[in-house]
């Protein structure tokens, strides 16, 4: 097939989908991507321009930190103007943090950004890998009759399901449907045909605008899941953590926590030292509901922000990316109960 005028910038950062068993080592080892096609001779037949970037070293994906999703933002930044979409291999259980990460920074973003990888390296027999990649590519070239990309947005793809990457998280070890968005649809069907539900997907209000990244992120957030028994010595150990701004609360059901004069004052106390605090549910599905309950109100009272239906990879990211914008609390506040990238339900 002739090459098109698509122009696809695969971005290889580690993770299970680029490995390769080394007959003399009998290991398995990174491949190199630039050699992409003789993995997946399939992808010519695309006609794309599909050009490879590897990270180097590569990382394993428990390894991910702010300055590694600072590099990413930065190679898409360079190669924005001249490719029409990126498709990000990475590890899977990190993912859904980096593109939750990826979505709050890229501002303006009228590309797709297409995270996936697999369960099974490439090159094993029953890889999933294959199908995570050529299906990935065909997502991030999609365009409409316009010439406007179908899905301008942070998403991940896998295992015949498109999701926006700010709702997902990991789901399984074991199973090659590895992700779930338990509080929104997907954004696409993938079967013989991709069924894309454009009504879901975010698109800008106008065409054409410059992307903006914004780098700074501050990680003094730390996430205190309730449990019953939980002592006060380990709250405090949380809350007074040297130079702490944001603290999430994973909270049981719909926002509910411990009556306890001892928690309410542990965290009315956080407050008066203006730690922002914000409360999801460690639920897998649903929604916090601070009115549901009498300690939730009383967490109300005291400043605690909803967070809604957000997971905690998209509550911990939305907070590293809104305290490194802005150094007064209060805007953070205010901020985070806005959907900014469509991580929330409103």
């Amino acid at each position: 097939m002739p090459k098109t005028n698509t122009n696809i910038l695969l971005i290889y950062t580690g993770g299970t989908i680029g490995m390769k068993l080394c007959p003399e080592s009998d290991s398995l080892v990174p491949f190199d991507f630039s050699q992409i096609t003789e993995e997946v001779p399939e992808l010519t037949r695309f006609g794309y321009n599909i050009e490879a970037y590897s990270f180097d070293p590569v990382i394993d994906s428990s390894d991910v930190s702010i300055s590694f999703w600072q590099e990413l933002a930065r190679i898409i930044e360079k190669n924005y103007t001249h490719y029409d979409g990126f498709v990000i291999l990475h590890g899977t259980d990190t993912m859904s943090y980096s593109a939750s990460a990826l979505s709050f920074m890229l501002e303006n973003l009228e590309k797709p950004i297409v995270f996936t990888g697999s369960q099974l390296p490439i090159g094993m027999l029953r890889t999933d890998g294959k199908e995570n990649l050529i299906s990935a590519i065909e997502i991030a070239s999609a365009k409409d009759a316009s010439g406007h990309p179908i899905v301008p947005e942070v998403v991940i793809y896998f295992e015949s399901q498109l999701y926006r990457g700010n709702r997902t998280t990991k789901f399984s070890a074991e199973n090659f449907r590895a992700f779930r968005s338990p509080n929104a649809p997907v954004l696409a069907d993938i079967g013989i045909h991709i069924h894309y539900h454009t009504a879901l997907i975010r698109y800008p209000k106008t065409w054409g605008n410059p992307l903006k990244v914004n780098y700074q992120l501050d990680p003094h957030v730390a996430v205190l899941k309730l449990f019953p028994g939980i002592t006060e010595q380990t709250i405090t150990a949380i809350t007074h953590t040297p130079g702490l701004r944001g603290l999430i609360i994973e909270t049981f059901g719909s926002g509910n926590a411990p009556t306890s004069k001892t928690f309410l004052n542990c965290i009315k106390e956080a407050i008066e030292r203006d730690i922002v605090v914000l409360n999801i549910t460690q639920c897998v599905t649903g929604k916090v509901d601070m009115d549901a309950y009498a300690t939730g109100k009383a967490l109300q009272r005291l400043g605690v922000i909803n967070g809604l239906d957000s997971t905690t990879e998209a509550a911990t990211t939305k907070l590293f990316f809104l305290l490194g914008q802005y150094n007064d609390n209060e805007i953070v506040r205010q901020m985070l109960s806005q959907n900014i990238a469509g991580e929330i339900t409103k």
